[in-house]
């Protein structure tokens, strides 16, 4: 049995995956890790923090749905220690997750996906097949009003993604000097040359568009998540493919055979 620990168990993707753990025959949920829950009745102990988890509990995996300013800090405690992490918040930046890696110990791996559905990762791999075609490309992305961090790390990603299989080209869409004055930004944030959107509001759970244009046509990609249920395979399969790997490991794609 792959041992579990969840940071963020009490929030919303956090019960998910505490679900979904218990329902998978090779791996159990050990403990969790909030702030908000620490000491809650619950089948298994909740710790305030993951040093106290650390000291009262044995796991193999840790599971973090927390916060963009809460997940290093989980991670530098974590890593150190020998315990792989499967991380699904998003927010860091690349630099950040390098020096991550670099402070754990030998032979643990620290898994980041900023998407764990498959149509999402799908979506980005089309988007890398279809982008040295067209000279335009835009990403729009929709989430629910409590997501905490814009653009989202499945946006951020995908557009990196344009931008390498392009060989660094920035989009050829007309871009910030068209924007009037009094109404900054109209054209989106530039993630390595890619226009991206932002959307916020009720009802949406996750969804996204790629938007490839070229003369007389225009081709768009689009994934919609309704129920954070789509995560929890990817979630999944990433908790048993940690223990056979080490190092810094970006996107879910790395897992799916």
């Amino acid at each position: 049995m792959i041992k579990v620990a969840v940071a963020g168990c009490a929030g919303r993707m956090g019960t998910t995956v505490v679900d979904a753990v218990g329902k998978a025959d090779d791996m159990e949920v050990v403990c969790g890790i909030d702030p908000h829950a620490a000491g809650s009745e619950t089948a298994f102990p909740v710790f305030p923090n993951v040093v106290e988890a650390l000291d009262g509990a044995t796991f193999d995996v840790l599971v973090d749905f927390t916060q963009p300013a809460v997940v290093a800090g989980n991670l530098r405690v974590a890593l150190p220690a020998g315990v792989n992490c499967v991380v699904g918040t998003t927010g860091m930046s690349n630099e950040t997750l390098d020096e991550l890696a670099a402070s754990a110990a030998p032979g643990t791996c620290l898994f980041y996906a900023p998407n764990f559905t498959t149509g999402a990762v799908l979506m980005m791999e089309f988007a890398r097949v279809a982008a040295p075609y067209f000279p335009e490309a835009e990403v729009i992305e929709f989430h629910h009003a409590k997501k905490l961090d814009a653009p989202s790390g499945t946006a951020v990603r995908t557009a990196q993604i344009i931008a390498e299989a392009r060989g660094g080209r920035v989009s050829e869409a007309p871009g910030r000097e068209t924007e009037i004055e009094g109404a900054e930004g109209a054209r989106g944030a530039l993630v390595d040359g890619v226009p991206v959107h932002s959307v916020r509001s009720m009802g949406y759970v996750a969804s996204q568009e790629v938007v490839f244009g070229s003369m007389g046509q225009t081709l768009t990609l689009r994934h919609d998540s309704w129920d954070r249920a789509s995560y929890m395979p990817g979630v999944l399969l990433g908790i048993r493919s940690v223990g056979e790997r080490s190092g810094l490991i970006v996107g879910l794609e790395n897992f799916m055979a």
